[in-house]
C-alpha cells in the first residue's frame, strides 16, 4: 500500500553574502507554493520575491558583487525589509495560500528546491516564524540530478536555456529582467527540473 503523503511544496530560494554560511546574511529570498505535480495554488501575483537589508557596510563577496549588483545595492537600501519582517512575510503569504499550520507536522507543506539544505540552514537559523509552517522533510531537486549526471542519461537540464525552461514548465512565465542567480528565477528553474526529471528519468510503466 502507497502510504506516501501528497504533500504541497513550498518551493523556495535564497541569495546571500558568500558561501561560508557561518558568516552570511540573507540578500534575497523567494517563495512560489505548488502541488504535489507542479501546479501553482495561487496566482503569479502571490509569489513572494524580496531583497533582504543588510548594513551598507556588510562585505559581500566578489563572486555575489560581481554576479548580484543590482541585488547587493537593493540589499543594501533602506527600502528592503529587514530579516525578521521577511520572516513574517513569508509565513503570512503561506497561510494565505495554504491556510493554518495544520496541527501534524505531516500534513504541513514541505520546502522544495535545488540544494535545499543551504536555504534550509538559513530558514532555520532566520525564519523561524516561516520554519513553524513547515513539514521536516525536504524535497531536493539535486538528488535526482546527481543521479542523472552519474547514469550519463542524457543532457543536463541548462537553467541558462529559457525557450527549455518554459519547456518544462507548462502554464508558467518568467518574470521579465530575472536570471541566474535570482531567486525567484532559481526557483522556477527547480519546478522545472524537477519536470524535467519526471519527463525522462522518472517513468512510470504502463500498467
Amino acid at each position: 500500500m502507497n502510504t506516501s503523503p501528497r504533500s504541497n511544496l513550498v518551493w523556495f530560494d535564497t541569495e546571500y553574502t558568500t558561501l561560508e554560511l557561518e558568516q552570511a546574511k540573507l540578500i534575497q529570498v523567494a517563495m512560489v507554493v505548488t502541488d504535489m505535480d507542479g501546479r501553482r495554488l495561487a496566482p503569479p501575483d502571490q509569489d513572494l520575491v524580496t531583497a533582504v537589508r543588510i548594513p551598507a557596510d556588510f562585505p559581500v563577496s566578489d563572486f555575489v558583487s560581481g554576479e548580484c549588483p543590482e541585488l547587493v545595492r537593493a540589499a543594501r537600501s533602506d527600502a528592503a525589509p529587514e530579516v525578521e519582517a521577511v520572516d513574517r512575510m513569508l509565513a503570512d503569504r503561506l497561510d494565505a495560500i495554504v491556510g493554518p499550520t495544520a496541527e501534524k507536522p505531516k500534513n504541513r507543506p514541505m520546502l522544495a528546491g535545488n540544494t535545499i539544505h543551504a536555504d534550509w540552514w538559513f530558514a532555520r537559523t532566520l525564519l523561524p516564524t516561516f520554519m513553524s509552517r513547515l513539514y521536516y522533510r525536504h524535497l531536493d531537486v539535486s538528488s535526482l540530478k546527481i543521479l542523472w549526471q552519474d547514469a550519463k542519461l542524457g543532457p543536463e537540464f541548462d537553467k541558462e536555456n529559457p525557450a527549455m525552461i518554459l519547456d518544462y514548465l507548462p502554464g508558467y512565465t518568467l518574470p521579465p529582467g530575472t536570471k541566474k542567480h535570482d531567486a525567484l528565477y532559481d526557483v522556477l528553474c527547480s519546478i522545472a527540473e524537477l519536470n524535467y526529471y519526471r519527463r525522462n528519468f522518472l517513468k512510470v510503466p504502463n500498467g
